[in-house]
């Protein structure tokens, strides 16, 4: 008997180490919440007219989450990225396929997930600048194809 008292004493407060542990991890926790307002905007230097505001990770280095705004008529061209990258559009219309002549529209709820590698155009329809969300699986980048103007 005295050994079960034992036994269920240190798994008591064995269970009151867990339940404290987990609810000091719990407070430590605080929701990421930003308005797009309130977001730091910043111009891609090599890419006049789209902008970026980084949430999480860094588009240079790895993974990473982000908010994008593009000039309404920008034209990106063929061209791919190293990694899987997948956007939510919010407002204005967002093109993309394997070409111009393929290329379907993604207006506001849409989203777009591009494997790696993958050679596609995209860009904004005229009428209204496009704002989407951005995952990136691994680091951003932007490679064209040789035969194909970068942007307007």
């Amino acid at each position: 008997m005295k050994i079960f008292l034992a036994v269920a004493g240190v798994m008591g407060l064995w269970m009151t180490l867990l339940a404290q542990d987990a609810s000091q991890k719990q407070e430590s926790r605080t929701p990421f919440m930003v308005s797009l307002t309130d977001l730091k905007w910043v111009e891609l230097p090599e890419r006049k007219g789209m902008q970026f505001a980084i949430l999480s990770g860094d588009p240079k280095t790895g993974p990473y989450t982000q908010m994008r705004k593009v000039r309404a008529g920008t034209d990106n061209g063929l061209h791919s990225h190293s990694s899987e990258i997948k956007n939510v559009i919010i407002s204005g219309v967002w093109y993309t396929g394997p070409d111009a002549a393929s290329a379907k529209d993604f207006g506001p709820g849409s989203v777009v997930v591009m494997p790696g590698d993958w050679m596609h155009v995209s860009g904004c329809r005229t009428g209204t600048d496009c704002v989407f969300y951005q995952e990136g699986k691994g680091k951003f980048d932007f490679k064209p194809t040789a035969e194909q103007p970068r942007n307007k």
